[in-house]
């Protein structure tokens, strides 16, 4: 391939330490090493576009670890068989595939509605919090409906252990000991699946099994059955987690634009004056009408995807680009790379949502997008994290004009440890003259 820059000798888990607050270090060493360059021997870097949506679709050859931050919990009566967690996913996506999420997007936009109303005006606010708990109340009122109010703070405890478990330390422990994070990590989701366990149970004795996720989930399948009360336990605590941690880290980064580009969250905000006045009566059809918003949405997860690196393993040798990949290596997938990558979007570094319009004039529809995985792997809640994004950016525009706090350096923090995030992110907000934009 012709010489190349020598990389920073790291291990695996160094590779996100080393680009820390430092992501232009991890686009020039695409740049300068190459479509896909080995990090040291047995762990690859893929960086470009084309190498990243293959080893994502490739999942025989690269497949997702089995290493879920929430495994079942340990039981007299075993843990579920990969039949029935297999059922499981499939009963899961019954509840949040696009078609059922469109079915319910008058609850959710109420939720995002309520965010807009209480945010402070006048002040610097930290944004992240506040997003954070809006979310997590929509996407817990999602999966449990009516129970959502019970589960919500052990949803909430949930987080706060994933926190814990993430967070940098100076040692790698083998799984089975049992650190404090992990101690307490199996706390939080015992805590959880004891308060779920008796709605189940009542919702299964009564025959009302609700039109939330957790209802299609209770439903027999006409090929499996009935799912089983510990796999319906066992593989809820992450799928809570996530409606709400990853789509707060994007909604940062949005805000954030939204007040960095006033002409495009004035235009925003001329789509969202079309909703209904009362958000209980938005409907899909509603939501598709927000175009730019979608757009403005999808624009900067292309430019700060939320998981911007993530990590495969090859089950056996294998050919990526000019590498053999042997059996055992790792291959870094580069999200935030392969979306800058100039052959697939014209001036990639431009923030520019009327890429993704097809409107006569504007720019070919972009290439690959990663931001929510692609492939057998790709996020179950698609479909959700887009609704209560586009919402919650109409809505907040809606209402007020966003502005950083006043001084040479940005307000916030770049975070790439699990995630790209601005944390400690501060926005004000000045209420919007609904007569201009």
């Amino acid at each position: 391939m012709g010489a190349r820059n020598e990389p920073p000798r790291l291990s695996e888990g160094g590779f996100a330490a080393w680009s820390r607050d430092r992501l232009g270090m991890a686009r020039r060493g695409a740049a300068e090493c190459g479509d896909v360059w080995q990090l040291e021997p047995g762990v690859y870097v893929a960086a470009a576009a084309e190498p990243c949506e293959a080893v994502l679709r490739r999942a025989k050859d690269f497949p997702k670890a089995s290493s879920p931050l929430f495994p079942p919990l340990k039981r007299s009566s075993g843990e579920p068989t990969p039949e029935e967690r297999g059922y499981a996913h499939a009963a899961r996506m019954r509840g949040l595939r696009a078609q059922a999420v469109a079915a319910r997007i008058g609850e959710i936009a109420p939720r995002t509605a309520r965010f807009a109303d209480r945010l402070p005006t006048g002040q610097d606010v930290e944004i992240l919090p506040p997003v954070r708990h809006t979310l997590a109340e929509i996407g817990v009122h999602y999966l449990f409906g009516e129970d959502a109010p019970v589960l919500l703070p052990y949803a909430s405890q949930l987080f706060l252990a994933r926190e814990v478990l993430v967070r940098p330390s100076r040692w790698v422990w083998p799984r089975w000991v049992p650190t404090p994070a992990r101690r307490f990590r199996t706390r939080q989701q015992a805590a959880f699946t004891d308060a779920l366990r008796p709605v189940v149970r009542r919702r299964r004795s009564s025959g009302g099994l609700g039109d939330d996720m957790l209802g299609q989930m209770l439903r027999p399948s006409p090929h499996y059955g009935l799912l089983p009360e510990e796999a319906v336990l066992d593989t809820l605590p992450g799928i809570t987690v996530a409606t709400f941690e990853t789509p707060s880290r994007a909604a940062g980064w949005i805000l954030l634009h939204l007040a960095l580009y006033p002409e495009a969250a004035a235009r925003v905000a001329a789509e969202a004056a079309l909703l209904p006045a009362d958000p209980a009566a938005t409907t899909s059809t509603h939501l598709g009408s927000l175009r730019y918003t979608q757009a403005l949405v999808s624009e900067v997860l292309r430019l700060y995807p939320p998981s911007w690196l993530l990590t495969r393993r090859a089950r056996r040798q294998t050919q990526l680009a000019d590498y053999t990949i042997d059996a055992g290596s790792t291959v870094l997938v580069c999200p935030y790379t392969a979306h800058r990558d100039a052959r697939e979007f014209a001036e990639p570094d431009e923030f520019r949502p009327e890429r993704w319009l097809d409107d006569p004039g504007s720019p070919a529809k972009p290439g690959v997008f990663l931001s929510f995985g692609t492939g057998p792997h790709g996020c179950e809640g698609t479909a959700l994290a887009m609704a209560m994004l586009t919402l919650l950016t109409a809505q907040t525009a809606r209402c007020y004009h966003l502005s950083e706090p006043s001084g040479p350096e940005p307000g916030y923090q770049v975070t790439t440890l699990e995630g790209l995030a601005p944390v400690g992110l501060r926005l004000r907000a000045t209420v919007r003259d609904r007569g201009r934009s």
